[in-house]
């Protein structure tokens, strides 16, 4: 599978952007989607994860109540929605796919998108 990830910007403190990681390929809806970031100087870090056909979510602890991570599988499509973000939200965000159900850590993913940036602005 092929994934392409966008809709990153710029945006305030407190507001807020949805991304997208549009996949090719016929069998999307078997893999585990995770969103992972790599703000500048630092290791990527893992955000959300959401299962295949049960949609089943986990947050990093960083995310809880503030990002929404979901999936359109008719569209081959997820999604990470971004609210109430702060400056250090600053980051370049990858989706990815795999086969491990809860995969948190990169090495649990095969496929990766090319990122998307997101700048937090105070």
């Amino acid at each position: 599978v092929q994934l392409q990830a966008f809709g990153g910007g710029l945006v305030m403190v407190g507001g807020s952007l949805r991304l997208s990681c549009a996949a090719s390929g016929r069998t999307f809806g078997s893999y585990v989607m995770g969103w992972f970031r790599q703000a500048p100087g630092k290791e990527r870090e893992f955000v959300a994860v959401i299962t295949g056909g049960d949609e089943l979510t986990y947050y990093a602890d960083s995310a809880k109540g503030r990002f929404t991570i979901s999936r359109d599988n008719t569209k081959n499509t997820a999604y990470l929605q971004l609210n109430s973000l702060k400056a250090e939200d600053t980051a370049v965000y990858y989706c990815a796919a795999g086969v491990t159900r809860w995969g948190r850590t990169a090495k649990d993913y095969d496929h990766w998108g090319q990122g998307t940036l997101v700048t937090v602005s105070s």
